[in-house]
């Protein structure tokens, strides 16, 4: 699947995807929030279990690119029979304020709710505020929150939630 998002071209991950989508998460959180090998370990972690138990029509992850070139990402991954999660929505620092970032969490919505699933969950972190306002216009809402070490002193891991029976409706 290819779709248009305006200025970006949104496809399905292919060969090569994978690594990359390791790579700028590591890079762009290590030099903006100083996150270090433990969160880059927690993204490749993620990433090798999508890659290898990877479940068509259940499980997705979208690849952005402008002008031919990396622009964001996001995956949809099967947590249970009802639940899917929403993981490492990335966008470029140049791409930001753009509305790519809006629209690769509605795409992971939208095919939440396709594949049958009754819940998205995410957990995101307390110091990202574009990403957690981007959910909370999606209409997550924050569930649980608390400390976690991968992302160092001073924020809190935050588990969100979308209903998605209710967002059908």
């Amino acid at each position: 699947m290819h779709r248009d998002a305006g200025q970006f071209l949104i496809r399905e991950h292919r060969a090569g995807d994978i690594e990359l989508v390791v790579r700028r998460h590591a890079e762009l959180y290590q030099s903006e929030q100083g996150w270090g090998p433990a969160f880059a370990g927690l993204v490749a972690g993620v990433a090798t279990a999508f890659a290898r138990d990877f479940k068509p029509g259940r499980e997705r992850a979208w690849i952005a690119e402008h002008s031919g070139n990396f622009a964001g990402c996001i995956f949809c991954v099967q947590r249970d029979t009802t639940t899917a999660q929403l993981r490492m929505l990335l966008v470029e620092p140049g791409h930001r304020g753009s509305g790519l970032g809006g629209h690769l969490v509605a795409e992971c919505v939208r095919f939440a709710l396709d594949a049958g699933y009754a819940t998205l969950v995410l957990w995101t972190n307390s110091t990202l505020d574009p990403a957690r306002r981007l959910y909370e216009r999606e209409g997550f809402r924050l569930v649980h929150e608390q400390p976690e070490s991968v992302f160092g002193a001073g924020s809190n891991g935050q588990h969100w939630a979308l209903e998605l029976r209710t967002a059908r409706a």
